[in-house]
Formats: structure tokens, C-alpha cells, sequence
């Protein structure tokens, strides 16, 4: 059996990437314009992905069996009426499109923010039915929240899979049964200072007990800093995680504030690499505000993982072992 091939665009720091590739599956091409995430997937997979992804010809690119993308969402609405494969130019989703109508890998995985699905009315979502429908693909797609897979963090994401001359329909993974909460991550930092994510305040008030957990699943507010705004919200351990935030101010800004013991403070970056599933081994930026930043636009490795074991099951395994796909 041949390895799979896939294909890592706007790649970010290689969440798609720490997802897939195990044994029998190989990346061959990846592209991120960003100057630091660029450095940070090179340093974690010593491949120096391709830079701006609108400057490189399709028929440049390898062969491949998936075309992965977490692709940013522009507005499609100043596009025209046909509600296709023209209405994606000018927007950095025709370069998925334009790739996969040259090389039409048996399947693109897609990830978006959730309100993607709704953007300009649900026409957004339309364009790129069509699009990819026009070129042979059979379009599927669902958010998916993290703590339903392994990860505590309450992160929802939409994942559109689109499968080549498929015929059937796709199941989306289902919800693990095993969950964890934020409490199963966290280092022991007892012994350590790490004032800087530490918050002692004279304005911290609480208004819950951190036990009062009725959905693990969900997180828990039992605190306030300030007025309360976002990045001034404190957490009970005892639940999932808040969604990792590439932006945003506040005491407690990009992670949240969590009680933890006596203290409250800020998640370590270690710790916010568990909520978004990679290995703690994996190498981020000395910054923390960097790391959180990069950490925050990434996708959560293990939903990849569960949609790679369905991609196996329900459209690779029916497929011959012995011959290409291409």
C-alpha cells in the first residue's frame, strides 16, 4: 500500500499537519505567508513551507490524495450572482478551487470560524457548494466542537470535507465518550513563580464556587476581573477551557483567567498546546503572547485526527490499495 499524500495550505503552524501525518501518510507541499508561523512550522517539521499561495502556479504543486486548508474567510459577497467557480476570484478560497481542479485530490479538508456558515446570509457557504460541486466533488460539512473530542477547550469550528466522484454520504466523527477538563492539563507549576501569568488584583470578585460544574463540556464563569469584559473572565478547572483566542486585551487576554488553588493566572503555553491537542514537545515562540497568538489561529489536532480515522473508513478503504488515485 502506497502512503497517503497530502498537501498543507495556509498552514499556519501545522495543526493539519501534527493531525495527519503518522505512518502512511506524508506531506508534500505546504504554503504560509506568515513570516513567524512559517518559522515556527519549519523549526516543528524541518520543511520550510512556500510563501504566498496566490503566486504559485497549481501544476507547481505534487500530486496528492488531500488537500487540507483552514483558508481565511473573506467576503465572498462582492463576488457575482453565478454562485461559482468565477464568484471565488479574488478571494483566497479560488486557490483552493483552482488547485483542486487541476490535480482533484480525493478529498479537501477545510476548516473556518463557525459563523462561516452563516456569513452573508448563508450565500458564502453557497459559493463554495458550487464551486467545488462544479469540479466533481461532493461537498459535506459540520462544526464540530473541541471538547467533544479529547481537547478541553469549547472551541467550535466548521469543517467542510469534500470527497472527489464520491457517490455516499459522509458521517462526521461522532463525540468521544471520554472527555477531559481543564484540570487533566495543567502543569504543576506549585513550586514555580511564573508571575507574569499570574493576576493579583484588588478588583477580582467571584460569583460562583469552581465545583459548580453542571456541563463539563462547556466552561464555567465563576469570576470576574474589572467589569468583567472579555480577557476578564475567571474559570473553574473543573470544566472545559475557554476557545484559545488569537487576539484580544484584558488581564487574562488570548487564554482566560482559571482558579487554581489559591492563585489565578493565565494558562501556561504548554498548557494551551494541550487544549489544541499537539505534543508537548512541540516548539513555539519564546513569546508567550506569540505563542497563544499562533496557537489561536491553528485548528484543534485532535479533531483532525478523528475525521482522518473516518476518511480511512468510510472513502480510502473501499478505494484499490495497489494504484494511485490520481
Amino acid at each position: 500500500m502506497r502512503n497517503r499524500k497530502f498537501i498543507d495550505l495556509f498552514a499556519g503552524i501545522g495543526g493539519f499537519r501534527q493531525g495527519l501525518e503518522a505512518k502512511n501518510y506524508d506531506c508534500v507541499f505546504s504554503s504560509e505567508w506568515g513570516k513567524l508561523a512559517n518559522e515556527i512550522y519549519f523549526k516543528n517539521f524541518q520543511d520550510r513551507p512556500f510563501g504566498d499561495i496566490t503566486k504559485i502556479p497549481a501544476n507547481s504543486i505534487p500530486k496528492h490524495d488531500i488537500l487540507c486548508a483552514g483558508f481565511p474567510c473573506q467576503a465572498f459577497s462582492v463576488a457575482g450572482k453565478r454562485l461559482g467557480f468565477e464568484d471565488t476570484r479574488g478571494t483566497l478560497f479560488f486557490d483552493v478551487a483552482r488547485i483542486a481542479k487541476v490535480h482533484t485530490p480525493k478529498v479537501l479538508l477545510l476548516e473556518n470560524v463557525k459563523n462561516f456558515a452563516s456569513h452573508d446570509g448563508g450565500r458564502t457557504l453557497k459559493v463554495v457548494y458550487k464551486t467545488l460541486e462544479e469540479i466533481g466533488y461532493s461537498v459535506f460539512h459540520k462544526v464540530l466542537r473541541s471538547s467533544d473530542f479529547g481537547a478541553p477547550q469549547a472551541r467550535e469550528r466548521i469543517y467542510i470535507v469534500a470527497i472527489y466522484n464520491f457517490k455516499g454520504t459522509f458521517e462526521f466523527p461522532k463525540k468521544m465518550t471520554k472527555h477531559l477538563i481543564i484540570n487533566d492539563i495543567l502543569l504543576d507549576l506549585s513550586n514555580q513563580e511564573f508571575k507574569e501569568l499570574q493576576i493579583t488584583r484588588p478588583d477580582i470578585v467571584f460569583t460562583k464556587k469552581e465545583n459548580e460544574v453542571i456541563d463539563p463540556l462547556r466552561p464555567l464563569q465563576i469570576g470576574k476581573i474589572n467589569k468583567g469584559g472579555q480577557g476578564e473572565r475567571i474559570y473553574s478547572r473543573y470544566a472545559s477551557g475557554i476557545t484559545l483566542s488569537a487576539y484580544g486585551g484584558g488581564a487574562a487576554a488570548k487564554t482566560g483567567a482559571y482558579k487554581i488553588g489559591r492563585r489565578i493566572r493565565k494558562l501556561h503555553p504548554i498548557e494551551a498546546l494541550r487544549l489544541q491537542g499537539f505534543s508537548d514537545n512541540f516548539i513555539l515562540p519564546e513569546s508567550p503572547n506569540q505563542a497563544y497568538h499562533l496557537l489561536g489561529n491553528s485548528v484543534t489536532v485532535n479533531i483532525v485526527k478523528a475525521l482522518k480515522r473516518e476518511l480511512e473508513k468510510q472513502v480510502f478503504s473501499s478505494m484499490p490499495k495497489e494504484i494511485s488515485i490520481n
